[in-house]
């Protein structure tokens, strides 16, 4: 060891998480903090102009660069898993939306062995933390570091998505992070005063301001654990292998994929996998790395009669003045991430809340910034929420520096392939509302040939890709589930001095997108740590659709009858 570093708390992993709980366990002063993160500054237009978001997660200096192991049911297809390898971790490279859940998936958590962790408890946490004065009043949370906003919804065709979702019969939603997620409305993003509003410039700057935190740069080898308590975390920095002590705990918020690897690494995890590639077993926890869970997306494109997408702005000189005018004034094209329509809806009747969520863009384009073709066009985001598929992460060897294995086993039940069909289907009955008719042309993909299950399916299994939402590979549970691997303190079971808190953790995925419910773990996590009284639970009750039972869409006098791709929860 050449040198060594100390703090009260350790935590593994500048991301959502671990932002969030170095400000808040640094905030009365009384404790000292260190934050140690591989990546380096986020500090540039790539990561902090919104509307470059496909540049930093294909650039190896911001994404750890994982790819899945080929997955069985995709044709063998290696899917791209990133993660931000970057201050502020993947709230540095992701799409900047903003969705807390839904209530009942917290409830679900509950009842599924985390205690505590209901919706009555949790939104306290999302309202401390939040900054949306836009939001629907006592649902949202007004003075928190977290900057929250709805998109401008300038263009025409945001109007026209969330439009032809009424006529669809669908209902509307003024705010779905309020009391009603159900419907179709605007998105919310996590971007301030034109600049994408991450967890580091939410919760981690602030807080390095204070003398009690400190962040090194370093990559995290393993967990120190003597006599069954963790003491700190050996890392790798400069090529130099230096001991951080944590006089209290080690919190590891590394994200669902490298919380899980960085356990194995430390000997906890199944005894077996262990052993075979030589690591002394301190905890034989067989949950480690398992139920690892996603959203699955596929885009449905419709090619646009009218010149007013974003396609007149990818030429190179339209990009350069875009560049321009938000370098100077942090406001125009470059100043959104262009996800400003979303819908949650509920496939089927008899499904109690939304289990399909839409991202609408006024532009046929992927994530990796290609256009789909060389016209104008707009696409829906759409896939469902709660896949009964699970997966894991593995070491692929002893040696911390190798890259794990990562298999989600994507569309490995049967019912996952009916879910998708209709997604499709239904994207193209929204699409074919009278509020599109000035817009719609051809349809760019699936392509209008594309109609039987063998067709789609063979589209699915082509052009299905990961929405990158990994978590729930340190599962949150009873004390005496031997796949849980936290309790509801987040204390990973049978080692002193050592907690998980972010994504991996989640019992099961939550609705939409994971930053906000990773940060809000965070929060929460704070106060346990801190051994804190909880945040009064909240006695707010969500809306839940009264004609669930008997239709799909917001009225009772339509009930949607789905027999070719009936499947049952």
């Amino acid at each position: 060891m050449n040198m060594s570093l100390e703090a009260d708390y350790v935590i593994v992993g500048a991301g959502s998480a671990g932002c969030a709980l170095a400000y808040r366990l640094s905030e009365d002063g009384r404790h000292s903090v260190i934050v140690v993160e591989a990546g380096g500054s986020d500090f540039g237009p790539f990561i902090q102009m919104p509307a470059a978001l496909s540049f930093p997660m294909n650039m190896a200096r911001y994404d750890w660069g994982y790819r899945t192991e080929p997955e069985p049911h995709l044709g063998w297809r290696r899917l791209a898993t990133p993660r931000g390898k970057v201050v502020g971790g993947s709230s540095s490279i992701n799409g900047m939306v903003y969705v807390r859940g839904h209530a009942r998936d917290f409830d679900h958590w509950a009842a599924s062995g985390a205690h505590g962790w209901s919706f009555a408890d949790v939104l306290p946490y999302f309202k401390r933390m939040e900054n949306a004065r836009h939001g629907e009043e006592g649902w949202r949370g007004t003075d928190g570091p977290l900057y929250v906003q709805q998109g401008r919804r300038v263009n025409p065709l945001y109007k026209a998505f969330i439009e032809a979702g009424r006529e669809a019969g669908f209902g509307t939603t003024e705010d779905y992070n309020g009391s009603r997620q159900e419907g179709f409305g605007a998105m919310e993003q996590t971007i301030h005063k034109g600049r994408r509003w991450s967890a580091a410039n939410a919760y981690l700057k602030p807080a390095l301001k204070r003398r009690n935190v400190n962040l090194v740069r370093g990559f995290v080898r393993r967990i120190v654990i003597k006599n069954q308590r963790a003491t700190g975390v050996e890392i790798e920095a400069g090529k130099k292998i230096q001991l951080v002590k944590a006089k209290r705990e080690v919190i590891v918020a590394a994200s669902a994929i490298n919380s899980p690897a960085l356990l194995l690494h430390s000997g906890i995890g199944p005894a077996d996998e262990l052993r075979r590639l030589g690591i002394d077993v301190v905890a034989d926890r067989p949950g480690v790395g398992q139920n690892l869970q996603d959203h699955l997306e596929l885009y449905v494109q419709q090619e646009c009669r009218q010149p007013i997408t974003l396609y007149s702005s990818l030429n190179l000189f339209s990009k350069a003045l875009i560049g321009a005018q938000w370098l100077l004034f942090k406001n125009g094209h470059g100043a959104s991430n262009h996800f400003e329509a979303a819908a949650f809806v509920r496939s089927r009747a008899g499904v109690e809340y939304p289990d399909i969520q839409y991202h609408f863009l006024p532009v046929a384009i992927r994530y990796d910034g290609k256009a789909a073709a060389k016209a104008h066009g707009f696409q829906a985001h759409v896939g469902p929420m709660r896949s009964k598929s699970r997966g894991h992460v593995s070491l692929a060897s002893p040696d911390p520096k190798d890259a794990p294995k990562i298999l989600f086993n994507y569309m490995a039940h049967e019912d996952d392939w009916a879910d998708f069909r209709h997604c499709i289907r239904l994207t193209r009955e929204i699409f074919s509302q009278e509020a599109f008719k000035p817009y719609a042309g051809r349809e760019l993909s699936p392509g209008d040939g594309v109609v039987s299950d063998e067709a789609l399916d063979d589209h699915i299994r082509e052009h299905v890709e990961s929405a990158y939402h990994p978590c729930g590979t340190c599962r949150m549970g009873a004390a005496d589930d031997p796949m849980s691997v936290v309790d509801t303190a987040l204390r990973v079971i049978g080692v002193e001095g050592l907690r998980v808190a972010d994504s991996s953790i989640f019992p099961r995925i939550t609705n939409g997108n994971l930053n906000a419910p990773s940060m809000m773990v965070g929060e929460k996590a704070a106060d346990l740590i801190l051994d804190k009284t909880p945040l009064p639970p909240s006695n707010q009750e969500p809306w839940i659709n009264p004609h669930w039972r008997v239709s799909d869409r917001d009225g009772a006098e339509r009930p949607i009858e789905r027999s070719k791709d009936a499947v049952t929860y």
